[in-house]
């Protein structure tokens, strides 16, 4: 948790632009979801972005020391294209990325490797960014699990980043697909309609009612293939919470294969023995784009697409030869 005052210099500007200028290494994907999830607040109390601070003000924000400084990093990385390979799309505002399982999108305090250096250090290989010289950090518009493969987007410029952010709170103009593979037959489609509530102190998350602090979280999912005693799922998110897919699907019984955290361990260490497979099964395949425009204009009515991956794949084989 980071505090600070506002100085009489630094009054009569939004609350926005204080904590760019006050963090000036910190992704404004990141600066757009502590805002977003009301993580920033001004003496005590949510404010929002276009708040005009004064001085005096207490300005709290809900972030770690170690995330501060994983910032600064990004001034050491050097130029590569080895992003290339996972490079689904890309325009003068846009980078789609497929993310193979097992790396993360940012950084924690554990392992510096990440998916946004990537495509910061692919960026300075192409000179298109020079974190020398400009004021603002390309970055990933959402997340996927570190476990989780597929398609990440990311924003090259201020502008597009924070029309991304603003797009992808409701769903509605762009559309997230994923391959799942869950415990139990399904037979039929369905919606999943719970509220969720995360747990900050153990980064878990729970059904909750509304009254008691839970979100609205929707999952549409559409049965693609039967086996004995799993499903093979198409998946649609309507909302997008924290690890929505895998705890919505371990709700209804229905856990996702592999899980670590909400799944069936005794199932998943038969299946890991069985069909050498660990970690979940989930990956998001395809993102719809609608009706959007400005700096994603070229992205209308498009479907990104990427094939189910091969460990998935070879599964699922197994599977069907059973």
């Amino acid at each position: 948790m980071q505090k600070l005052i506002v100085k009489k210099e630094e009054s009569g500007q939004t609350l926005e632009k204080y904590v760019r200028k006050s963090f000036k290494d910190m992704p404004l994907s990141l600066i757009y979801k502590l805002f977003r999830k009301k993580d920033i607040k001004v003496n005590g109390h949510w404010q929002d972005a276009k708040y005009i601070v004064n001085e005096g003000d207490q300005i709290t924000i809900y972030i770690s020391d170690e995330q501060l400084s994983s910032f600064t990093e990004v001034k050491e990385i050097t130029p590569s294209n080895e992003l290339e390979p996972l490079i689904v799309y890309e325009d003068e505002n846009v980078l789609i990325v497929n993310k193979p399982r097992g790396v993360l999108v940012q950084p924690d305090s554990k392992n510096s490797h990440s998916l946004d250096k990537m495509v910061i250090s692919y960026l300075m290989y192409k000179d298109e960014y020079d974190p020398n010289s400009l004021g603002y950090k390309p970055g990933p518009a959402h997340r996927l699990d570190r476990n989780t493969s597929g398609l990440v987007i990311f924003g090259k410029n201020t502008f597009t980043l924070k029309y991304l952010s603003d797009i992808l709170k409701d769903h509605q103009l762009v559309t997230k697909h994923y391959y799942t593979l869950v415990v139990g037959e399904i037979k039929e489609d369905g919606v999943i309609n719970t509220p969720l509530k995360k747990d900050e102190n153990n980064n878990k998350v729970y059904v909750s009612s509304l009254s008691d602090g839970g979100k609205e979280a929707k999952t549409m999912y559409h049965v693609l293939d039967v086996f004995n005693n799993f499903t093979l799922l198409d998946v649609t998110l309507l909302t997008g919470r924290t690890h929505q897919i895998r705890v919505h699907m371990a709700s209804i019984n229905h856990p996702v294969v592999g899980d670590s955290k909400y799944g069936d361990f005794k199932i998943n260490r038969e299946f890991e023995k069985k069909y050498g497979f660990t970690n979940q099964f989930l990956q998001a395949y395809e993102l719809d784009f609608h009706k959007v425009d400005g700096p994603l204009i070229k992205l209308k009515n498009q479907n990104i697409v990427v094939d189910l991956d091969k460990e998935y794949l070879n599964v699922l084989n197994k599977l069907r030869s059973v």
